[in-house]
């Protein structure tokens, strides 16, 4: 009966076009509720896994990558994996441009969010604009940042 009263919510939620994640809380707290769990303990355990220090790290790295875009040091550094490359005007060398860019930019930040947003917001337009799909533009981004975890100052 406690598995129904959850999942019963979960997919009513749904149903209704709550967001995931409201929904997923929504039904937890539900189920807890039907269960004879005191809300203040659900409530107690939702701020223990919120008020960990490493969670506060994903956006402070997306905000890093962002200032990085918007102050143009992502730019220069595809500038410089172009000039080192030198394969722009080849089929797929703007591939590389980008995975070397990505490299470079993992070196400086250390963080794979930090540089798919860093380099994405560069690199994606400009892949589209000479006519890579932005499904693969996007793909080769992502992969490429996965990356930072290898480059030293990584803070794995």
């Amino acid at each position: 009966m406690d598995i129904f009263v959850l999942l019963a919510t979960m997919i009513f939620c749904f149903l209704i076009g709550m967001p995931i994640a409201y929904s997923l809380a929504f039904a937890a707290i539900a189920g807890a509720w039907s269960i004879g769990i005191p809300l203040e303990a659900v409530m107690l355990k939702i701020s223990d896994g919120v008020s960990k220090v490493a969670m506060l790290t994903i956006p402070f790295f997306v905000l890093a990558g962002a200032i990085m875009a918007e102050g143009g040091m992502a730019k220069r550094l595809v500038a410089f994996a172009d000039v080192l490359v030198g394969f722009t005007r080849l089929r797929g060398g703007l591939s590389i441009v980008n995975v070397l860019a990505t490299t470079f930019l993992s070196g400086i930040s250390g963080s794979a969010v930090a540089d798919t947003s860093a380099i994405g917001s560069v690199m994606i337009p400009q892949m589209e604009k000479t006519g890579f799909p932005r499904v693969f533009a996007t793909n080769l981004t992502i992969t490429s940042s996965v990356q930072a975890l290898l480059v030293p100052p990584s803070h794995n």
